[in-house]
């Protein structure tokens, strides 16, 4: 399949680029409030854009780091990017990043694709062909209760105090950064599922979920249902999960049971 070799390609290359930039120096702008910005974002950014684009230039384009426009509402195809997933944590470097390329066709991600570099781990799915971990496929954890389940879950939320609700309510919280990385590894077996209390944009979340789908879980909203892709505001609202459908289901609720959320 022609697009998943791009992407694959343009991950790799991004992944390169970026490495050049880890534990160096560099320039950091602020785009927001705690939300910095890089020169690794842009440059892989760049490099990604000129692969995918440069491939299937018909195709729409969705980027944290582009200028969004709006003619990909339009389209049937369009390519959802963040070219650093978890710049907080490359800032610190800190192995807790990744490339996060998908294509989604009529509002489905139907090839993701993401790459640690400093990992040295590359996941690609494809809809209908499974998940893969550098060559080896990938299946979440069979579903276990609740209280016994190991959540992935957010440094960033973990340090401003929003998930103490879960801490004596499921098995084990583990912290780590990135969504796209924590989708990754979950389905690779690190954890039974993953939970967000934040709002997130179809670029954090968009090839891990299709990741996620191909290793038998699920990733769905607080309203029990998956994520629809290509929106006119990329920002979803807050809590997402992932896993199991089982367990992901009791997530949903543990959620609607804790005040303020």
């Amino acid at each position: 399949m022609k697009e998943k070799e791009i992407a694959i390609a343009a991950a790799k290359t991004a992944g390169d680029v970026i490495m050049k930039y880890y534990r160096s120096k560099y320039e950091i702008t602020d785009k927001s409030p705690n939300n910095p910005v890089t020169e690794a974002d842009l440059a892989a950014n760049y490099h990604i854009q000129e692969t995918i684009m440069g491939a299937f230039p018909q195709d729409g384009w969705l980027s944290e780091e582009s200028k969004d426009s709006p003619d990909r509402i339009g389209k049937d195809r369009v390519w959802v990017i963040d070219p650093i997933d978890g710049t907080l944590e490359f800032i610190e470097g800190l192995s807790q990043f990744a490339v996060s390329i998908a294509l989604v066709e009529n509002s489905r991600p139907i090839v993701g694709v993401l790459n640690n570099p400093a990992t040295e781990e590359l996941f690609v799915a494809v809809e209908g062909e499974g998940a893969y971990l550098n060559g080896e496929r990938l299946r979440c954890l069979p579903t276990t209760k609740t209280e016994q389940a190991t959540i992935l879950a957010s440094r960033t939320e973990h340090q401003r105090g929003q998930l103490r609700a879960f801490e004596n309510r499921v098995g084990k919280l583990k912290y780590i950064g990135s969504v796209a990385y924590k989708l990754g590894r979950l389905a690779a077996g690190s954890a039974h599922g993953y939970l967000t209390v934040q709002p997130k944009n179809e670029w954090d979340i968009c090839a891990g979920d299709l990741v996620v789908r191909e290793a038998g879980g699920v990733f769905w909203s607080r309203g029990g249902k998956p994520i629809q892709y290509n929106q006119p505001d990329p920002k979803q609202r807050a809590g997402m999960f992932a896993g199991r459908a089982d367990l992901v289901g009791d997530l949903i609720s543990l959620y609607e049971e804790v005040p303020n959320m």
